[in-house]
C-alpha cells in the first residue's frame, strides 16, 4: 500500500484515527477530514510522530460543495485518490420512533446518508477517471438489525448498506471495490466519556456482545484496512461484521 493516497472522513478521532494510523504505518499518505481543527491537528501530529504522512482538511460532509472541493484539492496535490473511508457519522438521540424528534432525524439523514452519498459520488468520479480504487463505508450493527430506541439511526445505517451494495454492483467491472464494515459498540474516546458521565452503562453495552465486551477502534480499523488492501481484491459489496459475535445470535 506504499505511497497510495487515502481520504478518511471523520478521521480525527475514534475509528477514523485508528484507521489512519494503521494505513500510515503501511506507507499510505492519509488525508483526514472533520469539523474541528484542534482534533485534526492533534491526529496529524500523532501520525507524524509515528513516522507517517498525514494532513487535515476541515470539511463538513453535509455540504456536497465542500466534499467536491476537498477531493479536488487532494487530486491537485497528489494526482489521484486510491482509497476512501467514509467514516463521518452522527447519532444524536436515543428514543423510540414515536418519541423521536424530526429535526434530529433530519440531522442524521443529512450526515449519515446524504453526506456519505456525496463522498461516494465524488470519490467514484475520481476513481473512474484514474482507473480504479477502493472504498469502505461505515455501517453498523444497526444497519443490519432493528435496534430498540434507535430506529431513526438504524434507518440511516440501513441506507449505508444499500448504497454500498448497489454501488459495488454499479462499478464491479470498473476496478472500483466498494465494501462496508458493521461495527458493534466500540469504546471510542467519546463513548468512554459518556460512560464516565453516566450516560451509558458499560456493563449493559458489553452484554450485547457474546464476547462480553466492547470493541476497540483498532479492531475495526484492521478490518477496514484489509478491505482496502489488495488482499481483498475479489471482495466487493460485502458488509464485514466486526461485532464480538452480535450477528451470530
Amino acid at each position: 500500500m506504499t505511497d497510495k493516497i487515502a481520504l478518511i472522513t471523520g478521521g480525527a478521532t475514534g475509528i477514523g484515527k485508528a484507521t489512519a494510523l494503521i494505513l500510515a504505518r503501511r506507507g499510505v499518505k492519509v488525508v483526514l477530514t472533520g469539523r474541528r481543527d484542534d482534533r485534526g491537528r492533534q491526529a496529524v501530529q500523532e501520525i507524524e510522530a509515528a513516522g507517517g504522512e498525514a494532513s487535515f482538511v476541515n470539511c463538513d460532509v453535509d455540504s456536497e460543495e465542500a466534499v467536491g472541493r476537498t477531493i479536488a484539492d487532494i487530486v491537485s496535490r497528489y494526482g489521484r485518490l486510491d482509497l476512501a473511508v467514509n467514516n463521518a457519522g452522527i447519532s444524536n438521540e436515543n428514543k423510540t420512533i414515536g418519541a423521536s424528534d424530526t429535526e434530529a432525524f433530519n440531522g442524521m439523514l443529512q450526515t449519515n446518508v446524504l453526506g456519505l452519498y456525496f463522498c461516494m459520488k465524488h470519490e467514484i468520479h475520481q476513481m473512474e477517471r484514474q482507473g480504479g480504487g477502493a472504498i469502505v463505508n461505515l455501517a453498523s450493527i444497526a444497519g443490519l438489525n432493528g435496534i430498540p430506541w434507535a430506529g431513526t439511526y438504524a434507518a440511516t445505517k440501513h441506507a449505508v448498506v444499500g448504497l454500498t451494495k448497489s454501488g459495488a454492483l454499479d462499478y464491479a467491472t470498473k476496478n472500483i471495490r466498494i465494501n462496508a464494515v458493521a461495527p458493534g459498540a466500540i469504546k471510542t474516546d467519546l463513548i468512554e466519556k459518556q460512560i464516565e458521565l453516566g450516560q451509558y452503562d458499560e456493563t449493559m453495552i458489553s452484554g450485547m456482545h457474546p464476547m462480553g465486551r466492547m470493541g476497540r477502534p483498532e479492531e475495526i480499523a484492521n478490518g477496514i484496512v484489509w478491505l482496502l488492501s489488495d488482499e481483498a481484491s475479489f471482495v466487493t459489496g460485502h458488509v464485514l461484521n466486526i461485532d464480538g459475535g452480535f450477528q451470530a445470535k
